[in-house]
Formats: C-alpha cells, sequence, structure tokens
C-alpha cells in the first residue's frame, strides 16, 4: 500500500499564535506586525509580518514581506522574504526577493528574481593604530631637475 507524499511542515509557529483571515472575511488595508498570520480570505494592501502562509483560497493584492513565506494561493504584487515557498497551487504575479526560493512544479510565476543575501552580523572596529601622518606636498622645484655644472673652457692664449 503506498501513501501520497505530505508536504514538508512549515516552520514552527510562534509562541503568539497564529492570526487567520478565513476565507468568508475580505480586508482593506495594510497589515503589519512580527506574528504570524495565514490569509484564507482576500486582502487588498501591504502585508508585512514575521511569517505569512497565503492559503489555497487566500488572495493578496498588495506587496508582502515576511521572514518566511509559503504561497498556496494568489499574490499579485511584490513578494520579500528571507525564506519564500510557491507551493503547487500557488499564483504569483510580482516580483520576488528572497535569500532562499522553493517553486514547486505546478506553481505559477510571472515577474523577477532577486536573490538577497544575508546581512553580515556588525563586527565592532578594532581600535587601529593611529594614521601615519601625511608628507609634505611636493613643490614646484621638487619637480625641476638641478642645475647642470657649468663647465669652464681652458682659456686658450691669443697670439
Amino acid at each position: 500500500m503506498t501513501s501520497a507524499p505530505t508536504p514538508a511542515p512549515a516552520p514552527s509557529i510562534s509562541s503568539r499564535g497564529l492570526s487567520t483571515l478565513s476565507s468568508d472575511l475580505q480586508f482593506e488595508g495594510t497589515v503589519t506586525g512580527g506574528g504570524d498570520l495565514q490569509v484564507d480570505g482576500a486582502v487588498k494592501g501591504d502585508i508585512r509580518v514575521g511569517r505569512l502562509i497565503v492559503g489555497e483560497t487566500g488572495a493578496v493584492e498588495g506587496n508582502v514581506s515576511a521572514d518566511y513565506l509559503e504561497v498556496r494561493g494568489r499574490i499579485v504584487g511584490g513578494v520579500t522574504g528571507k525564506q519564500v515557498k510557491l507551493v503547487s497551487t500557488a499564483y504569483v504575479d510580482g516580483d520576488i526577493t528572497a535569500e532562499q526560493l522553493s517553486i514547486d512544479i505546478g506553481a505559477y510565476f510571472q515577474g523577477r528574481v532577486l536573490q538577497s543575501r544575508p546581512q553580515a552580523p556588525v563586527v565592532a572596529p578594532v581600535a587601529a593604530a593611529p594614521a601615519p601622518t601625511p608628507a609634505p606636498a611636493p613643490t614646484a622645484d621638487a619637480f625641476s631637475a638641478p642645475p647642470l655644472p657649468v663647465e669652464e673652457k681652458p682659456q686658450i692664449p691669443s697670439f
């Protein structure tokens, strides 16, 4: 007996829980926060959250930004995230900027992909030795050649 393959589990949900916009709801405006959001309804506006799942019935018209983003439904707008996953039912019409991008077979994507780099940790500068004092600027005389010695000619007596 064979079983159907199971999708990889999403990263664990934070202790704050998951907020859900159910399939029978429509929202117009900007959604921001550090928590987790699942959109099964329709959002017309930008979304910026910690983790975002756009469910199969979910639709977003606007730019979305999240550390982790899983798209099962529809997004028309720019997508920015550290980890972006488009599953086979996804429809994305817009540019994607991500450190890691996964697109399953069957997903629709129209746009550009820009791979971002992880932000390097800020390192405190090490105390440096004082900078050397610059040499004085050369003068015009420094570039002129030294005077040539004058050669004295022996005097020939005249008769």
